[in-house]
């Protein structure tokens, strides 16, 4: 009798185990076509992370392909959710959920019409173009085969970008007019009388050195001749259209609310950038109470400064004092290679693992930088031996203080975007759909998370660059007021400027273009706090539970094991780690 019993269990599990593995298998397969759609639908994406053959292309954004797209997109949820997940292992479970996550906020988000929102001054095809023939590869002669394919594609590129912006329009669904007063002057960047002053030739240099110098030529002729007979004239069109007709017939409104279906559009923006349940009421008031919260701190270090007068004269004499700001944009870049290179010897103190992935620190482009923020990331490629990089602003340098440079390079770099991204890219025997998997909440919060291990690293010494942290974490407070403000209840503009000034030291300039970020990317900026908190949170709870046993380094480690999460997937696997170190 044990014998049988023996045998029917060893055939039940035998069952199990082929039962599983034709889920897993089933799986794979199913990610591997997500995947390449991603990639050749997008394929400047598919540029950015390394993948293969698609160099040479650019999206096709028409109304027919994007409802192609959108459904497909659904049969790709339909035949994930028609798989049996309950028989997949613990790893393999997390990455269903997470895929199945994003497809279905992706597709509830088709019921907004985000595909005619194309360009404002933070982005669109005026600064696409540039920017990614600059992150192409030069290794190999088909490197540069790529680039001329793709420069060649652009004139249709901007075509099609023209069309969709009129459909849009004649929709009446447009970005802000305020977001568009600077792409203009974008495009004339972009496009200046000296040909060989754009940057869309910038990136044809440094070839391999397998090319000779007769091919290095002809592709720098060819690349001139599509630029002038090609590209610029394509460039002439969109401008002339912009200034004409979309930019004075744009909506006049700042809020999301005033569009069509505009207030569930942006609860829906909310919730997807957050990835929490909070509504845009509890969010507003979080951020008021922030606000209050870090307000008294920045008092103290004011006192504890010996400066003598009024919170406005100590943000005045911050943004105003010459000592605080540097004379030329290499110095400026020098101060944060510097303090890049201070940091990473702090960070075996606080993680046991590190990614392998190199950075740099380099300015952002002079055609975009008047309108962008402070700093920004881009990832690297290790498949196309690119490193990753911190972008700094090196435009109007007596709005670039020294004292915001410190937290401004432990968020960006190491031990922020850097650190996070890389090690998500570097995840051992994991899909790269699921590698590239991205929430805003968990990235932007590790980011301001970062930042406030400073102290710990033994950054903020000084009571400036200290209330140089705080102002950092008051300006992502300030966020969650005024973005909800401007975008659902009533806020002006300059309501809006005003608050921010009030309760920081960030420049007038600085201040000015993120307001007219948040208008132009509702949502998106309330990422950063809301995760913030919630790796606080966690970091509070552990060292609660486990006293004695709580490790930093264990901790941090664990919270990357799988890469970027939604934040209440991050704190159930929290608890599950709490509970195993006990």
């Amino acid at each position: 009798m044990q014998k049988v019993i023996a045998i029917v269990f060893a055939v039940l599990l035998s069952s199990i185990t082929h039962t599983t593995e034709l889920e897993q298998k089933a799986l794979n397969s199913l990610y591997d076509e997500i995947w390449h759609h991603t990639m050749i639908s997008s394929p400047t994406y598919a540029t950015y992370v390394g993948y293969p053959g698609q160099n040479g292309r650019w999206s096709d954004i028409s109304l027919e392909t994007v409802k192609t797209n959108k459904e497909k997109r659904k049969e790709f949820l339909e035949r994930l959710r028609a798989l049996s997940p309950e028989n997949l292992d613990e790893d393999s479970l997390l990455g269903w959920q997470l895929v199945e996550k994003n497809l279905s906020d992706e597709i509830d988000g088709y019921a907004f019409p985000e595909e005619f929102i194309l360009i404002h001054q933070r982005s669109g095809v005026q600064q696409d173009i540039a920017d990614t023939l600059s992150m192409m590869p030069k290794a190999s002669r088909q490197d540069f085969t790529d680039r001329i394919a793709r420069l060649q594609g652009a004139a249709d590129y901007i075509d099609q970008n023209i069309l969709m912006l009129k459909e849009g329009l004649r929709r009446n669904i447009t970005p802000p007019q305020i977001t568009l007063r600077d792409v203009p002057d974008q495009i004339r960047n972009t496009t200046p009388e000296d040909l060989l002053k754009s940057p869309l030739l910038k990136s044809f240099s440094n070839f391999p050195k397998s090319m000779s110098k007769d091919e290095q030529n002809k592709i720098i002729n060819e690349a001139i001749a599509i630029v002038k007979d090609s590209t610029y004239p394509a460039f002439a069109r969109l401008l002339t259209f912009l200034e004409n007709d979309y930019i004075p017939n744009a909506n006049s409104s700042i809020a999301l609310s005033d569009m069509p279906n505009g207030a569930n559009w942006y609860r829906h923006r909310a919730k997807r950038f957050t990835t929490s349940d909070l509504t845009p009421q509890q969010i507003h008031s979080l951020g008021l109470r922030e606000v209050k919260r870090i307000r008294k701190q920045m008092d103290n270090v004011i006192a504890e400064s010996g400066f003598n007068g009024t919170f406005e004269q100590f943000t005045t004499f911050l943004r105003t004092d010459p000592q605080f700001y540097m004379t030329s944009a290499e110095s400026l870049l020098a101060g944060y290679r510097d303090i890049a290179k201070r940091a990473d010897p702090e960070l075996a103190k606080m993680f046991g693992k590190l990614p392998r992935m190199p950075y740099g620190v380099i300015p952002i482009p002079d055609y975009a930088a008047k309108s962008q923020t402070t700093a920004y990331y881009w990832g690297g490629s290790s498949k196309d031996g690119r490193p990753g990089y911190f972008y700094a602003n090196t435009y109007a340098l007596e709005t670039r203080p020294t004292w915001e440079m410190e937290a401004l390079t432990l968020h960006e770099a190491m031990p922020g975007h850097h650190l996070q991204i890389s090690l998500a890219q570097e995840l051992p025997e994991t899909h790269a759909l699921l590698q590239n998997l991205s929430y805003t909440g968990f990235v932007e919060g590790w980011g301001l998370y970062a930042e406030s291990l400073g102290d710990e690293m033994g950054f903020y010494q000084d009571p400036y660059s200290k209330f140089g942290q705080l102002t950092y974490e008051m300006w992502r407070a300030v966020r969650l007021v005024v973005d909800t403000g401007m975008h659902l209840f009533g806020w002006d503009r300059q309501k809006s400027i005003d608050f921010f000034a009030s309760n920081t030291a960030k420049s007038m300039h600085d201040i000015e273009v993120e307001i007219d970020r948040y208008i132009s990317w509702p949502a998106q900026a309330l990422a950063y706090k809301i995760g913030e908190l919630k790796f606080k949170e966690l970091r509070a709870r552990a060292t609660e539970k486990l006293d004695e046993k709580f490790d930093l380094r264990s901790f941090h480690d664990q919270l990357h094991e799988k890469g970027a999460l939604p934040l209440d997937v991050l704190d159930h696997r929290t608890d599950i780690w709490i509970n195993s170190q006990l």
